[in-house]
């Protein structure tokens, strides 16, 4: 989204985490906890998050990291998965704040 489209932005909904603590934005903010059943806005842009890094992780992230298979599981806890990183160790893009036992 451009700049400039958020400069009218007052307010945003966000389901459970602030994103001010990630430091993205100025905006004032209400962190909802399970939002995305509460909020028509919040459960959009979570299927659209879903979506668009669903796509990221099989057209970007498996060509570059193929032996995590993230064309199949895209990035989840699958066997084969977990399997891989007890083996090759976690790659640059995988989270850190997930237990993966």
């Amino acid at each position: 989204m451009a700049v400039s489209a958020l400069k009218n932005i007052q307010h945003v909904l966000v389901d459970h985490f602030s994103i001010k603590e990630e430091g993205h934005f100025s905006i004032a903010e209400t962190a909802i906890t399970k939002g995305d059943s509460k909020s028509i806005s919040i459960a959009s842009a979570s299927i659209i998050a879903k979506v668009y890094r669903d796509n990221l992780m099989k057209n970007k992230y498996h060509k570059l990291y193929p032996q995590y298979e993230f064309n199949t599981n895209v990035g989840y806890g699958t066997k084969k998965h977990r399997d891989a990183i007890k083996i090759l160790g976690l790659c640059p893009i995988h989270r850190k704040s997930y237990n993966i036992s």
